[in-house]
């Protein structure tokens, strides 16, 4: 049996035990709760420490042509006055 596939069944075995654990069918020490967390951090990547470096660049268009304001009452209305 080729390595790869032995380190996915241990794999499996320490999920199966964790998981029996939190539904309260498996009693698991300290000790070994804290092992399984080790192991995995081996063998799984930790995604909480994923971070973020590269530069973010965004690009704006800007439209030199503003409508006049015959233009924009024909599209929109006249303005309206607020009271004060």
């Amino acid at each position: 049996m080729p390595d790869e596939h032995r380190t996915k069944i241990k794999i499996t075995q320490i999920l199966k035990y964790l998981g029996e654990h939190m539904e309260g069918l498996r009693e698991m020490g300290p000790t070994q709760i804290q092992a399984a967390q080790i192991l995995l951090r081996k063998v799984m990547p930790d995604l909480a420490a994923i971070e973020h470096t590269g530069e973010v660049k965004q690009t704006f268009a800007v439209s030199p042509e503003l409508p006049t304001m015959e233009e924009w009452e024909a599209e929109f209305g006249a303005p309206k006055q607020l009271d004060s």
